[in-house]
């Protein structure tokens, strides 16, 4: 359990803290335009890798799996230090995707089959939920600290010390178990290319249609991924050993906590990635400022999380938290969409707070609810469905809320610039860069003040744009969460069992 609380902890903090230091990379890597592939690449290659290795872990045993999904992770992370430009850290943040996807299609299906009675097992997921408030605890705050007095590669570097301290206790102390004896498997390439192909064509679609339009191109680039879905559909009802068991998607308890684990990955993933570029680049607050304020958020998912564990067995129905939670992520993005620089400190931390403990009712009691519904012999595919559905909505989510986000940024600084000598600069204001970068902010006020003209006017009203982008992107977010509050209605209610359900593990 330490070895797998120090795993949660090194995913927890690369989550934090790159969302604090991400307004700052871009600045110093001058790409804007891939502001969400950041977040994307990861979750992409993460959507992937998931359910390929929760099925291999019910097969062969997860322990492998869960050491090179460190080792992946860990190299992966030096080479995201190292970048020298946005494209690198993409493709550097794809790999580490790989090895994230392991790890969630691993290492939290340990915990079911370390403790299969769900009383104790919600008991000792206090501990995993701990590790992960620390973790998120001073992950921004870190984030914010390093960005600001040792640069932001050293964001990424922090994952080597976790990364060989939870290889060596997984390495030493965690058992081998097997849920399922392993004959001979076939794994479902195809199915696998298929599933890359039509969330790559559709996360492309999505960036690249407010640039170019619904022209001829991108209407093709939209049938072509419809159609890879529907072959995969196809493919997976047919395939022997399916990477995507669709009779899963049958059990209609499965497939409405399947649902809401997606709305549930698009609000959080779009309030983790933008809230930070609406406090840096909005509001004018510095790393450091940022990731305090940041703070209250992830650390209220722990919160929320143990809170949840000492409830969800004593109130009469363990649905009942799924619409807490959720009541709570609603007023916390309503709070996000009115917030502007004048907003009072102890405000904005209660927003903060309110999505942290919305987060922590909600996504606990989806794993749990899972796998008591799936079953011993689906258990480690359903808990890692649950995770990859979550990425994909935390892949929509960053996808569409920055596509909305630049979208309005740019016509706004567009609409601020035209009519006047201002327009030569819109090459400098379009990127954001300027409003989070200090040493590019002096160079464009001097160069304006040379001009003769008022760059700090045209800098309020980029921040004005930005705020306003980021506004109308939070507020789709909080739209999801309505839809995910009104969708729990479709959860049947779930009793949590005592004991150990049949088929016992087979191995060490």
């Amino acid at each position: 359990m330490l070895g797998l609380c120090f795993v949660t902890m090194m995913v927890a903090v690369d989550q934090t803290v790159v969302g604090t230091a991400l307004p700052t990379i871009v600045a110093e890597l001058n790409g804007f335009e891939l502001y969400a592939w950041v977040a994307t690449s990861y979750l992409l290659t993460s959507v992937i890798t998931v359910p390929i290795f929760g099925r291999l872990g019910d097969y062969y045993g997860r322990r492998k799996f869960v050491i090179a999904s460190i080792i992946v992770f860990t190299g992966a992370s030096v080479l995201c230090g190292m970048s020298q430009s946005m494209f690198q850290l993409v493709l550097a943040r794809a790999l580490q995707g790989v090895g994230g996807g392991m790890l969630v299609g691993t290492a939290f299906a340990c915990i079911p089959d370390l403790f299969p009675d769900s009383h104790v097992r919600l008991r000792w997921q206090v501990l995993l939920s701990a590790a992960f408030g620390i973790a998120n605890a001073v992950g921004p705050s870190l984030g914010g600290f390093l960005t600001q007095y040792a640069g932001w590669r050293s964001v990424f570097f922090v994952n080597v010390p976790i990364g060989s301290l939870s290889l060596w206790f997984v390495w030493r102390h965690l058992p081998l178990i097997r849920q399922m004896q392993a004959g001979k498997i076939r794994l479902d390439w195809p199915g696998a290319l298929l599933v890359a192909l039509g969330l790559g064509s559709l996360q492309l679609f999505v960036e690249l249609l407010p640039a170019h339009g619904l022209g001829a191109p991108m209407l093709l680039l939209c049938l072509f991924s419809v159609v890879t879905v529907l072959a995969l559909i196809w493919w997976e009802k047919r395939c022997p050993e399916p990477l995507l068991p669709f009779e899963m998607f049958r059990n209609r308890s499965l497939a409405a906590l399947f649902m809401l684990s997606l709305l549930v990955g698009f609000v959080m993933f779009a309030i983790l990635f933008y809230v930070p570029l609406l406090l840096q680049g909005g509001f004018g607050l510095n790393p450091q400022d940022a990731g305090l304020l940041i703070t209250p958020l992830v650390v209220c998912i722990t919160v929320g999380s143990i809170t949840n564990a000492r409830l969800v067995t004593r109130i009469p129905s363990p649905n009942y938290m799924l619409y807490a939670g959720l009541l709570l992520m609603i007023l916390s993005c309503l709070g996000i969409v009115f917030m502007h620089q004048d907003t009072a400190i102890w405000l904005m931390v209660l927003y903060m707070i309110m999505g942290g403990l919305g987060l922590g009712f909600v996504m606990p009691n989806l794993t749990v609810f899972a796998q008591e519904t799936a079953g011993r012999s689906h258990l480690g595919i359903a808990t890692a469905l649950l995770q990859s559905v979550r990425m994909i909505g935390g892949m929509l989510g960053t996808a569409i809320v920055g596509t909305l986000v630049t979208h309005y940024y740019i016509g706004g600084v567009r609409a601020a610039a035209s009519g006047s000598q201002a327009a030569a600069w819109f090459k400098t204001l379009e990127d954001p860069q300027v409003l989070v970068n200090l040493s590019v902010q002096h160079d464009f006020l001097q160069q304006m003040q040379h001009a003769g003209m008022n760059g700090a006017a045209l800098l309020e009203a980029a921040r004005q744009s930005l705020v306003g982008a980021v506004h109308s992107g939070v507020a789709l977010a909080l739209l999801v969460a309505i839809i995910a509050f009104i969708w729990v209605r479709r959860v049947p209610p779930v009793r949590l069992s005592r004991g150990v359900k049949p088929s016992a593990p087979v191995g060490e």
